[in-house]
């Protein structure tokens, strides 16, 4: 795999809304592919009502990668609280320091990580993640949930050292995703 030089650029939830049509025509290109074309969740407008919704969350951020100025990727989170329908859905199957850690506001939920397929194995999915979680200290536990059958972003989690927790659904029409977790190195 061969890594590429690009242009890193850190937004908080202000400065992210100038860029949103960037973002949104990045999702349209990666969720336009079997099995997300036509599902009602992976809709760009569903998407769009939730990338708005994150702006205005705590914690949020997005990174960005650009190659030559355009937009190749990018990853976008928030604070993970104890009380989300996150934590909640997973029952028992969280553990307690994980737990606490949420409670101390210690969790960065890795939201949305998308790398346009043009530029897959390439390397800009790990730089995008690593940016993100590298810049926060005060966060050094991350989430993300993945859809189960979605390789090669699962198997790739997993190498990167995320344990999975458990299966949850974020919403009745969502699909089921494994619920993962990375420690604080």
């Amino acid at each position: 795999m061969a890594e590429i030089d690009l242009a890193i650029q850190h937004y908080d939830g202000n400065a992210a809304k100038a860029i949103v049509e960037d973002l949104v025509d990045a999702y349209a290109e990666i969720y336009n592919v079997p099995p997300y074309a036509g599902d009602p969740f992976f809709s760009v407008d569903s998407y769009v009502d939730r990338l708005h919704a994150a702006f205005t969350m705590p914690g949020f951020e997005t990174v960005t990668a650009r190659l030559d100025g355009n937009l190749v990727g990018y990853v976008h989170g928030v604070t993970l609280p104890a009380d989300k329908p996150w934590w909640i859905s997973l029952g028992d199957a969280h553990p307690d320091d994980a737990q606490a850690a949420a409670e101390a506001g210690e969790i960065f939920w890795l939201r949305e990580l998308m790398v346009r397929p043009a530029h897959t194995n390439h390397g800009v999915g790990r730089q995008l993640h690593d940016a993100v979680i590298v810049g926060r200290p005060q966060q050094p536990w991350t989430t993300l949930t993945c859809i189960i059958d979605n390789e090669p972003a699962h198997g790739a989690y997993v190498r990167w050292g995320y344990e999975i927790l458990g299966r949850i659904k974020h919403a009745p029409e969502s699909p089921v995703y494994d619920a993962m977790l990375l420690r604080p190195a």
